[in-house]
């Protein structure tokens, strides 16, 4: 599996440990984030508090990803892959 993402993504088994750990800690932290600002607004947890958590963090994965990226050393990485991603979904024109 680690061997596929290697050759898909063309980088080293370094740099691949350092990408998985940015995905890693990148995604921990806007979870983290998310919840910080779900308190802040201070709403029941129901479904409507559930459909604005998941917002939020799709809104700061990325965020959380490039500033992450740049102290494992991977922002041309996250970069190049955030582009993609949104070419991929329609966000961002070719």
């Amino acid at each position: 599996m680690f061997e596929k993402l290697k050759a898909k993504w063309g980088v080293s088994a370094l740099q691949l440990v350092l990408v998985l750990c940015t995905f890693a800690i990148g995604g921990s932290l806007s979870g983290f984030g998310a919840k910080k600002v779900m308190t802040l607004l201070s709403w029941e947890k129901n479904i409507l508090w559930w459909i604005v958590y998941i917002v939020v963090v799709t809104f700061l994965w990325p965020l959380c990803v490039l500033t992450v990226s740049i102290f494992f050393g991977q922002f041309n990485f996250f970069q190049s892959y955030l582009k993609k991603l949104g070419r991929k979904i329609g966000i961002i024109s070719k």
